[in-house]
């Protein structure tokens, strides 16, 4: 790992059953953390043999509350936590449950940039027109939660370059890349499409050159 890393240690390690809504169940083991850089709440799920795996899938998940938890149709965030939890499970590996709402604008500044989108603007050109950056987000916790757990070697369960270039950079060696389904809808076509257009999103999109 990167020896500029700040370190960070496993505060508590708890097992949580975990149901779906369409009856998918698994187990995790739910890590907090002392010493994440930027004081929040994040935590790591140990989903499968992730101790025995020697090459642990990882997905680093941004929170998102309206896709989540209450199944908004705006974006693909929801599908993807499902497939993502189901996918570690099989594989071996963790799920990084990151506070980063809004792509790390934050939750009432995303529901601005909603507001924004309706008049149409596309998602990344609606957090530049709020002053904020197109993807604030920083993967610095992600790098730290994963030294602390020792894992330094991993295949990324990402559609997402930044994430992968993020983590190499902080010492992570993404050794593999595995794309998410594509989740369509026809709520999220253009927030997909934007994806792929504006930050290089590996997204096999039909309607996309």
């Amino acid at each position: 790992m990167d020896e500029t890393l700040p370190t960070a240690t496993v505060r508590t390690r708890v097992t949580v059953p975990l149901r779906f809504p369409d009856g998918y169940v698994t187990t995790a083991r739910v890590h907090t953390f002392h010493g994440l850089v930027d004081g929040r709440e994040h935590l790591a799920f140990g989903l499968g043999e992730h101790a025995d795996a020697d090459l642990p899938l990882v997905r680093p998940h941004s929170e998102c509350l309206t896709g989540d938890v209450f199944g908004s149709q705006r974006c693909d965030c929801g599908p993807q936590l499902r497939e993502a939890v189901e996918r570690i499970a099989e594989a071996g590996g963790y799920l990084l449950y990151l506070r980063q709402e809004g792509r790390g604008i934050g939750l009432y500044a995303k529901l601005d940039a909603y507001a924004l989108q309706d008049d149409g603007l596309d998602t990344y050109e609606a957090n530049l027109a709020l002053g904020r950056g197109a993807d604030e987000r920083d993967y610095t916790v992600a790098a730290q939660m994963l030294a602390a757990l020792g894992v330094d070697r991993v295949s990324l369960l990402s559609n997402n370059p930044d994430k992968a270039a993020q983590l190499e950079r902080l010492g992570v060696t993404v050794a593999g890349r595995v794309s998410t389904g594509v989740h369509l809808s026809p709520a999220n076509a253009g927030y997909l499409a934007a994806k792929v257009t504006r930050a290089d999103h590996a997204l096999d999109l039909p309607f996309v050159p």
